[in-house]
């Protein structure tokens, strides 16, 4: 079964953590698609990972760039793998319904927001159901991740 990561952001917003995330995945050399929860929110991602920091930037692409064979990370919000990538990353709540071919999925949600912390509640409870091992990890004060919990 796939293991599915919940990310309690708590201290970063999701603008922040997901680009150290993805820098971590492509430097460990796997491919990700992350899963968006509309297009208007893929383009702000998508700006994001050019500008995060000023001397860097993450190789990535969406629909409007094309060619997603070509791209390390496909930004999307829809429930799709062209890049064949290995890492599922969830944001915004949206879930996907195929996370068993991925070798690991990362659902980040805002723990300050109580509905979306009562729907990774749910998506936890879900994938729980069907098998699939499950960690959770909540931000540090420094900005990194302590795993909290383990299935």
């Amino acid at each position: 079964m796939t293991q599915i990561g919940f990310y309690h952001l708590t201290r970063l917003p999701l603008e922040q953590a997901l680009p150290k995330l993805l820098e971590k995945a492509l430097s460990a050399g796997f491919r990700a698609v992350v899963l968006a929860g509309s297009p208007e929110r893929v383009e702000m991602l998508s700006d994001r990972l050019w500008t995060f920091e000023p001397e860097s930037w993450l190789p990535h692409g969406s629909r409007r760039d094309g060619d997603a064979a070509l791209q390390p990370v496909w930004l999307t919000d829809q429930d799709e793998n062209p890049n064949q990538a290995t890492i599922l990353v969830m944001c915004d709540g949206a879930a996907s319904e195929a996370v068993a071919p991925y070798a690991r999925c990362l659902d980040l949600f805002d723990g300050n927001d109580s509905e979306a912390v009562a729907a990774a509640r749910l998506r936890w409870k879900r994938w729980k159901d069907e098998g699939h091992q499950l960690v959770y990890y909540q931000q540090t004060a420094a900005g990194g991740w302590e795993e909290k919990s383990r299935t």
